[in-house]
């Protein structure tokens, strides 16, 4: 009697566990096959600089390249924020004769912001000195208020110089300052002809606006679609009516690093340092502005991981060219001027330059009405022969206030 009973039982264990085996694995296929859930990728890490075999390289020797991982339901990002007393990063990359001004931009940058600063400058080796003389030559109470690091350009070894070109000379290093600067949770990125008008803070707050699905925050490329770029002539596909500008980029690399993003190459998931080379080598024949492009493309297929900020916050010639056409810069004026197309260095827009120009010869301590608005606003009536010009009230609306809130207790005699 007792060896049936002993058998029961053991046969009832095996059911239990064969049971609990078979659910497991519906499950499991469950989530797995859905079409619409969310999926991703396990990427083994590689060490730093090791280059990829050919098994592991796109192209249509290989088209299958990506069935090497394993698949898995993506965990949900939490939000991430920067502690109140940590340092606002900022990142810009200076290549050519671009010295002075990146050294305007991050004039503009410190003069205004109310928080500590921390400067990510990425240059090519032979403007390292120029950049590290010009920062320890300014004042002292401007000096506390940033930190600096100057960086070599680098990119993957695998078709470096191929990213070196792809648009302007290093432009493409933004792409990778997530796998660069891996201990940064967020940064904004600009271009070296940003002008800050007010400051960073306020772009640096749009962090905490960020849902649990947000990543990046840009600016449309253009408002107006009839005179808009992409929607006209992309060979490629683009982000939302009218595509993004990337000239200023607010990151949270901690979830750049995580997220797995859809694209029109595999049907998984891809990590954004192994989304970054296929890309460029499905699209780089159809592409004109690079990097940007690229950018364009993984938000296309991503829309809900990107904030669109307004037109004021990365304001080009583009809106006023052909009349004003940027709304929100109409209501609050402008918050960062983008002089994009080398207009701070020629006479096609005079009113952005003389706006550039104005920052570039203020004398840090002076007094910033007397010694910049207002010669500045008698540039600006200059140029009122231009669509641009005729809408000058803009370009100082906002700088006028920042202005008037910029610390003036510096010591005597610096």
């Amino acid at each position: 009697m007792r060896r049936y009973i002993r058998a029961l039982i053991l046969c009832t264990v095996f059911a239990v566990f064969s049971g609990l085996y078979v659910y497991s694995k519906l499950l499991y296929s469950d989530g797995s096959l859905r079409e619409n859930g969310p999926k991703r990728v396990f990427i083994p890490p590689r060490g730093h600089g090791v280059r990829r075999g050919a098994a592991d390289r796109t192209g249509p020797q290989n088209p299958h390249w990506y069935n090497r991982y394993i698949m898995r339901q993506r965990a949900q990002v939490e939000p991430v924020h920067s502690r109140p007393d940590s340092p606002m990063h900022l990142a810009v990359v200076a290549c050519g004769e671009r010295l002075e001004e990146t050294l305007t931009m991050i004039k503009s940058a410190v003069l205004f912001s109310i928080k500590h600063l921390y400067l990510h400058i990425f240059a090519e080796d032979q403007l390292h000195a120029g950049f590290m003389e010009a920062l320890e030559s300014w004042p002292a109470f401007v000096r506390s208020r940033f930190n600096y690091r100057v960086y070599s350009i680098s990119f993957p070894s695998e078709n470096a110089a191929e990213w070196k070109k792809l648009f302007k000379p290093c432009a493409s290093q933004r792409l990778f300052l997530p796998l660069i600067l891996k201990d940064v949770d967020s940064i904004v990125y600009v271009d070296s002809d940003i002008l800050f008008l007010q400051p960073v803070d306020h772009l640096w707050a749009f962090l905490s606006r960020f849902n649990s699905s947000q990543l990046a925050a840009m600016a449309p490329e253009h408002e107006e679609p009839r005179i808009a770029w992409y929607n006209r002539f992309a060979r490629h596909p683009f982000y939302g009516r009218t595509g993004v500008n990337s000239g200023v980029m607010l990151m949270n690399m901690t979830r750049m690093r995580d997220m797995f993003f859809k694209n029109d190459m595999t049907s998984v998931g891809l990590h954004w340092e192994e989304l970054l080379m296929p890309l460029l080598q499905k699209y780089k024949l159809n592409i004109t502005w690079g990097d940007q492009d690229l950018l364009n493309i993984i938000f296309h297929h991503n829309p809900e991981s990107l904030l669109e900020f307004p037109c004021q916050w990365n304001y080009r010639p583009d809106h006023c060219i052909y009349g004003s056409n940027c709304a929100s810069a109409e209501e609050n004026g402008i918050y960062i001027l983008h002089g994009n197309r080398g207009v701070y260095h020629d006479h096609k827009q005079p009113a952005f330059r003389a706006i550039y120009e104005a920052i570039q010869k203020f004398s840090f301590g002076a007094d910033p009405v007397t010694s910049l608005l207002d010669p500045l606003q008698k540039e600006l009536l200059k140029t009122t022969h231009t669509y641009c010009g005729k809408s000058h009230i803009l370009f100082t609306k906002r700088l006028a206030h920042s202005l008037a809130n910029i610390n003036r207790d510096a010591p005597h005699g610096e």
